[in-house]
């Protein structure tokens, strides 16, 4: 499989390391029916979308906007959502070699959350290797270790598949463009249209406009 960020150590001493493990192509899998194909490309189509989408925000919000701590959002920066936002993803395409996706040993890479550029660069990157990945890749089981409880102990994991994180990923990006959104127009600064709406209102927003036509 082609390692679209190959180069991230250029700009990061983070690396993503391409999938080492054998995938078939969908067509050799008599398995998959047409339905879940189709279910596989909406889902690495909409991985590659909300990346575009942070795409845009970094090229419309000035440094100092992306930067700026909004003491309503308890003190927080747009640059700090993105970053960690992308920290999933990151994580997303390890957990496909390694066998588990573990979301919580992060990179928190400061320099996503402060420099716009850096960002933009690692998104792209990003973007490029997920429009590479085959789409038999989203059934690659993994296990899943996120840590969801406030009680001592090691955090759980549980078994999951590759397509199911992506889902989440893509999810939790929607749900932290949301809170953008919000401290954007909190400091006037506009965003592309439908920033931070989940699909399924934007799907039922035009479901209301063709009822009313």
């Amino acid at each position: 499989m082609m390692n679209a960020i190959a180069t991230i150590d250029e700009i990061s001493e983070h690396k993503v390391e391409p999938a080492k493990r054998e995938i078939l192509h969908p067509s050799h899998n008599t398995q998959n029916s047409s339905a879940q194909l189709n279910d596989m490309r909406r889902i690495l189509d909409a991985a590659v979308t909300i990346l575009a989408q942070g795409e845009d925000l970094l090229r419309a919000l000035s440094p100092e906007t992306y930067t700026r701590r909004v003491p309503l959002a308890f003190n927080a920066s747009v640059g700090g959502h993105y970053r960690h936002c992308l920290d999933h993803f990151t994580n997303l395409l390890r957990g496909l070699d390694a066998d588990q996706v573990d979301y919580d040993h992060r990179d928190r890479d400061s320099r996503i959350e402060s420099q716009p550029e850096f960002a933009l660069a690692l998104t792209q990157q990003i973007r490029a290797q997920l429009r590479e990945l085959p789409l038999a890749a989203l059934d690659a089981p993994v296990r899943a270790r996120c840590e969801v409880s406030y009680s001592h102990g090691d955090s759980p994991v549980t078994g999951s598949t590759f397509g199911r994180e992506m889902v989440y990923a893509i999810a939790h990006a929607i749900h932290h463009y949301a809170l953008i959104s919000v401290m954007a127009r909190l400091m006037n600064a506009k965003l592309p249209e439908h920033f931070g709406v989940a699909p399924s209102t934007v799907a039922h927003q035009n479901a209301i406009l063709r009822k009313a036509r």
